[in-house]
């Protein structure tokens, strides 16, 4: 049923300022307005108590409503209508807000960033780790993070602002190659979250930090606002609920938009759409970007890192509740068979190798040969994702399961970016969450998704959590044609032809319900910052701040300043004045020797000093992937195929020389990891599928979903 009764309502455009309310002695045109503002009330069926609340949250209607013309002003339509911008290209989002390519070199290309602390080369640098040690005189450390994630990495920069000495230690060959890369990079607002759990704790204050960190770290944050968008009288309701949770939450500036208002916004929504939720400070960012920037800034700052180190037990001198004795930390050092096959025998770790495999993210399997190593520390933090719950129970820590539940997402080209302004959600299920979204990224594209399935069921038998096989092996056009069916219910004029990816990850939902954050009883000096989900990017800086505070509480020596930390970080990106001063080549493109001008990936218009700036940061880097994440190399509409520019090559290729590896042991991209697409380079034919699929009159049904 739909909620014809909105659609009545005319449309006033109210955006965040400082609302003045006119007073009983105003005359003129001023009593006037305030005839309209009662007009403009009881058309929104606000009560003078909500009218009240919208000026105690810095509501200037005036700024944005013309009361002459009874419309939204022509300010505020010009800019809902004008072209998206995309970051990278004449300009760059920078703290939420957009910057000309004029003023990048001042204000985003930054030229004293914490990078400028190490030496610019990296031709005999050490293998999965940083440059430096931050071990103390005796080879401990103060505190051992584990897990390089949004959480983790969040944790280690707060941590670099003190004297305290820090290992981070990552499972994978790279940071974010869990839970943190497979997500929509929404940064919430905190309107959703149940009042008084950990969620509601720590999204609205995460979320008020990014302005911020990006003009610190420069990662690319733009505030979007999202929206949550009704289709009937009942979908209303939980408007009006989610708007009072949000209350509850501390969460500034929501309120409810009619139907007129809500097209102004989002010209592409469905027509039978008639009012929505909006929530102006929530943004978007490229979730991965994010947490290279903060791991990146820990680094520069003196917290060492090591990758392809996962860690199988932990111990402690006296006994896991021995106050103040050493925890030790024991690790699987595995390295690819494409490295350790070339070494020399001198060169390779010591101990004996034996097999490793570890999977960061669906159907992303590493692997090789390990060696054993250990690393001692007074204080633990378990920020391990999706593993977080078996390094919990290293130390007896049983009390709560991670229950992975995946969420698959569509990606569209930059032709398809345009459709959605706002980060668009459908009315939230109960149980499943906030639903398939249709959003742009901050790059340009559209991102459709995720899904929602739990990917554990419980044996009624045996009472253990077991993985369900119906969901693991769901049919791949199922699974397409939900997300796509779904999004095109909310925006029907996408092509679904223009996808060009697909990809997956887990999100960290346990067995409690909330996020596990705190001290472990009966194990001093082991804390928790595990099992976050969703909304886990937009705390993650609250997070940080709460996880160093506890650790102080423990007695970690987190009190003294680092005088010599750097708070600011220069981007990998440079941005580009559409092709303006860059060479193209198929074939010859190592005689362009201006690394400026040198176009590598043709899509995204990377250039060679990109790449080698990305290779020469602090971060070890010795796979494509890990360049595809920094500088987008790869990532445009042709995904890298050999037959176009073949950008994967030319990355290998520079790669191999900045780091004095050999061609054959850099890392290449996985396929297919977590796609849904039959093949990596699509064509008319996969369009057509896409398209049939897309119908949203069809029904999908996914096991383990809503």
């Amino acid at each position: 049923m739909g909620c014809a009764a909105s659609r009545e309502h005319k449309s006033v455009q109210i955006q965040p300022g400082t609302h003045t309310t006119p007073s009983d002695s105003d005359s003129g045109d001023q009593a006037d307005r305030k005839i309209d503002k009662k007009v403009y009330r009881d058309k929104l069926r606000y009560s003078k108590e909500e009218v009240g609340k919208l000026s105690n949250v810095g509501y200037d209607v005036d700024k944005f409503w013309d009361w002459g013309a009874m419309r939204t002003c022509d300010e505020v339509l010009s800019r809902i209508q004008e072209p998206r911008k995309v970051h990278g290209d004449h300009g760059a989002f920078v703290g939420g807000d957009w910057i000309d390519i004029e003023d990048c070199g001042e204000l985003f290309n930054i030229k004293n960033g914490s990078d400028k602390k190490v030496p610019n080369t990296c031709g005999n640098c050490p293998r999965s780790r940083s440059r430096h040690s931050a071990a103390k005189a005796d080879h401990t450390y103060d505190i051992i993070i584990i897990g390089a994630g949004c959480i983790g990495s969040s944790i280690a920069r707060e941590l670099a602002k003190t004297t305290a000495s820090v290992l981070l230690l990552e499972a994978a060959d790279d940071v974010t190659q869990g839970a943190t890369k497979g997500n929509s990079g929404i940064i919430h607002a905190g309107f959703d979250d149940k009042p008084g759990t950990n969620r509601a704790k720590y999204c609205w204050s995460g979320n008020q930090m990014f302005p911020q960190l990006d003009r610190e770290l420069h990662f690319g944050f733009q505030k979007t606002g999202s929206l949550v968008v009704a289709r009937s009288e009942e979908d209303v309701a939980m408007l009006h609920e989610l708007l009072e949770r949000g209350r509850i939450n501390g969460v500034k500036n929501l309120r409810i938009v009619d139907r007129d208002e809500l097209y102004q916004l989002e010209p592409e929504l469905d027509p039978e759409c008639c009012a929505a939720l909006l929530a102006p400070d929530a943004g978007t960012i490229t979730p991965y970007e994010y947490a290279i920037a903060l791991a990146e800034s820990a680094v520069d700052n003196g917290v060492e890192i090591r990758t392809r180190r996962e860690v199988t037990s932990i111990d402690r001198d006296g006994g896991l509740a021995a106050s103040g004795g050493l925890f030790t930390v024991t690790c699987k050092h595995w390295e690819p068979h494409e490295y350790t096959d070339l070494l020399a025998s001198k060169d390779h770790p010591e101990g004996d190798m034996v097999q490793h495999q570890y999977e960061p993210s669906p159907g992303t399997i590493m692997g090789g040969d390990a060696t054993t190593e250990t690393y001692s520390a007074r204080f633990i933090v378990n920020a391990a994702g999706c593993a977080s719950d078996k390094v919990a129970a290293m130390v007896g820590d049983t009390s709560w399961h991670v229950k992975p539940r995946l969420g698959e997402y569509i990606l569209l080209d930059k032709t398809q970016g345009h459709m959605a302004r706002h980060v668009l959600f459908p009315c939230p299920h109960p149980v499943y969450g906030k639903g398939v979204l249709v959003q742009s990224t901050l790059w340009g594209n559209l991102i459709l998704g995720p899904t929602a399935r739990d990917t554990m069921i419980k044996n009624a038998k045996t009472g253990e959590y077991e993985k369900d096989p119906a969901v693991l092996s769901e049919d791949k056009d199922a699974i397409l044609g939900y997300v796509l069916s779904k999004c095109r219910a909310l925006v029907p004029n996408f092509d679904p032809g223009r996808v060009i990816h697909s990809f997956a990850g887990t999100r960290a939902k346990n067995t409690t319900g909330d996020w596990i954050i705190g001290a472990v009883a009966d194990v001093p000096g082991f804390i928790n910052a595990a099992s976050i989900d969703s909304p886990g990017i937009a705390a993650s800086p609250a997070i940080a701040l709460e996880i160093v505070r506890l650790l102080s509480e423990a007695g970690a020596p987190v009190s003294e300043a680092d005088p010599t930390f750097n708070p600011k970080r220069a981007p990998h990106i440079t941005p580009k004045a559409g092709l303006k001063g860059l060479k193209f080549s198929r074939n010859d493109f190592w005689k362009e020797k201006d690394p400026a001008a040198n176009v590598i990936c043709k899509c995204e218009r990377v250039t060679e000093a990109e790449v080698i700036e990305a290779c020469r940061r602090s971060l070890p880097i010795d796979s494509t992937q890990a360049i595809r994440k920094r500088v987008r190399a790869g990532m445009g509409h042709c995904q890298g195929d050999p037959d176009n520019y073949d950008c994967e090559a030319r990355v290998a290729e520079i790669i191999a020389r900045e780091t004095g590896l050999q061609v054959g042991q850099v890392g290449r991209r996985p396929w297919p990891g977590s796609s849904l697409m039959h093949k990596r380079i699509l064509n008319d034919e996969d369009a057509a599928r896409l398209r049939t699929l897309a119908d949203p009159t069809r029904e999908f049904k996914l096991h383990g979903a809503a």
